[in-house]
């Protein structure tokens, strides 16, 4: 087996001295693993065309809202949201979030102007 590796979430997580930086902590078949720490930010409605997103819950919780309402997301909790889903989150407390997603999916356009990337 090589280049295993084991990586603590929230150790990761609790590592970022800012919000709305993405650390990316590992690949999977394109896909990039990625921790984030965010609080008071709704962003606007957009989609993803290419590649279901993966929300999971390290700390607090937020909302999803797509076309079908609201669904809560707490801790210890994940929700894949559908290529093609119009959808936004809406976080009120300070929440920590394991994102998984097609790589070269976040940007600026759909993460909100004060994206980075770590």
């Amino acid at each position: 087996m090589d280049n295993l590796e084991k990586v603590n979430l929230l150790k990761e997580v609790n590592a970022l001295d800012a919000l709305y930086v993405y650390k990316k902590v590992g690949n999977l078949n394109s896909h990039t693993l990625s921790v984030v720490q965010v609080e008071n930010r709704t962003l606007d409605f957009h989609v993803h065309e290419k590649s279901d997103e993966l929300f999971y819950v390290i700390e607090g919780s937020f909302q999803l809202e797509t076309n079908e309402g609201l669904t809560k997301v707490e801790s210890g909790e994940f929700i894949i949201v559908p290529k093609g889903t119009y959808h936004r989150p809406i976080v009120k407390e300070l929440s920590k979030f394991l994102m998984i997603e097609l790589e070269g999916t976040l940007n600026k356009e759909n993460s909100g102007d004060l994206y980075e990337e770590g």
